[in-house]
C-alpha cells in the first residue's frame, strides 16, 4: 500500500487497522516479558548491523522527506531534527548496541523482606505492557523507542510524524528485522503504516485496552493533545523552558562556554537553554562579554533594560518571552537581585525541565539545587546533557516532567513497573 493511497484511508478503516496492530502488540508483550536477555540483545544487535547496511536506503528515504518537508517551508529547527546523514545513522546504531550493552531492568528484585508470620515478599520489576510513543520529525525517535522498549520487555506502537514518514519506515524496517533473526514476535516494535491523524486519536483512546502508556515526544501543541485527551497515563513534558542563572560566584570565562553550549549547540532540542538570568552583583563584570558571546555565535537576546544597556544588540523583552520556548537561536535575558530571585524566576516561569546553575560557591549551588523543582538540575554543566544517552541510559524514549513514577529521561528503569512475589509455607490469615 502506498504512502499517497495510505494518507486518503477513511478514519474508521485506520481505528480499525490500529486496533489490530493494538492486538498483535498485546500477544508479544506477553513473549517479550518472558524472553531471555540474550534473545533481546540479539534483535538489537543485528538491528545495528542492519541499519549500517542499509544506510544508503535510509538516505534516499531520508532524502523524500528533506524535500517534502523544504516544499512545505518547515522550519530550520525541524528540518535539523528531521536530518539524517551517516554520521547520524551510525549514532542510532551505536545507541541499539549501547542498549543492548545495558543491564536487562526485568525481573531485578527491588526489595526483599520477610513478616513475622514467615511470609516472604519480594517487589520486582516488571515490564509495562504496551507503550504508545507519539512523536513528530525525528525519525531517531523510532529506533529509541522501539529499542527501550524491546529491553525493557514491553511491546511499543510507534506513531511518527508525516514529516519522518518515508525515513521512520526504513528504520523500522532494520528493527523489524532484527526481531526476526532472533525469533521474537515481529509485532513487538509495531508502527503505524499510514500517516493518518485519525491514528492519533484511536492510540489516545488506548486501541481498546491494549496501549498500558503513551509517550508523547513533540511540540506543544501534540503534548497539549495528548495530555487532554489520552485515556491511559501519560509520560511527558509540554515545554523545555530550560534556564542557565550566573551566579556572582561564577567562573566568567567557565560561564561563557557553558552558556553558549547550552544555546547554541542545537537549539532545537528541549534541552537547549532558553533563559539567562544573571546575578545582579555580577552584572557589572559579567553580563556584557555573556551576552557578547552569545550574540557574536549568532543568537538573538531578548533582554531587560539592564541587558539591552549593556549591549545595543539587545533587542527589548516582553512578558511572554520569560515563559517561551524558542527552538531556536534568541534567548531572553535577565538580571536578577539574588540567588533566591533567580529560584523564584525559575518557579514562576519555568516549565520543570532542565534548569541549571552557573557558580563557584558550593552553598549556593547545593540551595539551588535543592530548591529548583525540576526534573534535571545542574551545576557547572550545559543543559544540553539533558538526554538519557548522556546520563547513561543508552536512549531515552522522551523526558517526563511529571511527578508519578517516571521523572525525567525515560529510559529502561522508567519503562519498568513492579509487582510484589510472596512466598510461604502454609500460613493462613486469622
Amino acid at each position: 500500500m502506498t504512502a499517497a493511497f495510505q494518507m486518503l484511508e477513511p478514519d474508521a478503516e485506520v481505528r480499525a487497522a490500529m486496533r489490530g496492530v493494538g492486538l498483535k502488540a498485546r500477544a508479544a508483550a506477553r513473549v517479550l516479558a518472558n524472553s531471555p536477555s540474550g534473545r533481546k540483545n540479539m534483535a538489537l544487535t543485528a538491528a545495528a548491523r542492519l541499519l549500517r547496511e542499509r544506510v544508503f536506503e535510509i538516505l534516499e528515504a531520508n532524502a523524500h522527506d528533506l524535500a517534502e518537508g523544504e516544499a512545505k517551508g518547515l522550519a530550520p529547527s525541524f528540518i535539523d531534527r528531521l536530518t539524517l546523514n551517516e554520521a547520524r545513522v551510525e549514532a542510532i546504531a551505536r545507541g541499539l548496541e549501547d542498549i543492548a550493552a545495558l543491564p536487562d531492568p526485568v525481573g531485578r528484585v527491588l526489595a526483599t523482606f520477610t513478616r513475622p508470620n514467615g511470609l516472604l515478599i519480594e517487589r520486582v520489576s516488571t515490564p509495562l505492557g504496551v507503550v504508545g510513543v507519539i512523536y513528530e520529525s525525528r525519525p531517531n525517535v523510532t529506533a529509541d523507542a522501539g529499542a527501550l522498549c524491546l529491553k525493557s520487555g514491553n511491546s511499543v506502537v510507534l506513531r511518527g510524524g508525516s514529516d519522518s514518514f518515508h525515513s521512520s519506515a526504513a528504520i523500522h524496517a532494520c528493527l523489524v528485522a532484527g526481531l526476526k533473526e532472533a525469533g521474537l514476535p515481529e509485532a513487538a516494535i509495531s508502527r503505524a503504516p499510514f500517516p493518518s491523524r485519525a491514528v492519533v486519536g484511536a492510540m489516545l483512546e488506548g486501541l481498546d485496552g491494549a496501549i498500558d502508556v503513551i509517550v508523547p515526544r513533540g511540540g506543544k501543541s501534540l503534548v497539549e493533545r495528548v495530555q487532554r485527551e489520552a485515556r491511559v497515563p501519560v509520560f511527558a513534558h509540554l515545554e523545555g523552558i530550560v534556564h542557565v542563572y550566573v551566579d556572582r560566584a561564577a567562573d566568567l570565562e567557565k560561564a561563557k562556554k557553558i552558556l553558549v553550549n547550552a544555546k547554541m549547540r542545537r537549539t532545537g532540542i528541549c534541552g537547549a537553554a532558553e533563559t539567562l538570568l544573571v546575578h545582579r552583583d555580577a552584572a557589572p563584570k559579567m553580563l556584557k562579554p555573556l551576552l557578547a558571546a552569545l550574540l557574536d555565535a549568532g543568537c538573538v537576546v531578548r533582554g531587560d533594560d539592564l541587558s539591552r544597556r549593556a549591549d545595543a544588540r539587545v533587542k527589548p523583552a516582553i512578558d511572554e518571552d520569560w515563559r517561551t520556548e524558542y527552538l531556536d537561536a534568541i534567548i531572553s535575558a535577565k538580571v536578577v537581585d539574588s540567588l533566591d530571585d533567580a529560584i523564584d524566576h525559575i518557579e514562576t516561569f519555568g516549565s520543570h525541565h532542565t534548569d541549571c546553575i552557573l557558580t563557584d560557591d558550593s552553598a549556593a549551588a547545593e540551595k539551588f539545587l535543592k530548591e529548583v523543582d525540576s526534573a534535571i538540575v545542574l551545576h557547572n554543566a550545559s543543559t544540553q546533557f539533558a538526554d538519557g544517552g548522556e546520563f547513561g541510559f543508552g536512549a531515552e524514549i522522551g523526558i517526563a516532567t511529571g511527578r508519578m513514577h517516571a521523572r525525567g529521561p525515560v529510559g529502561l528503569e522508567q519503562l519498568c513497573t513492579f509487582k510484589y512475589r510472596v512466598r510461604g509455607n502454609g500460613q493462613v490469615r486469622a
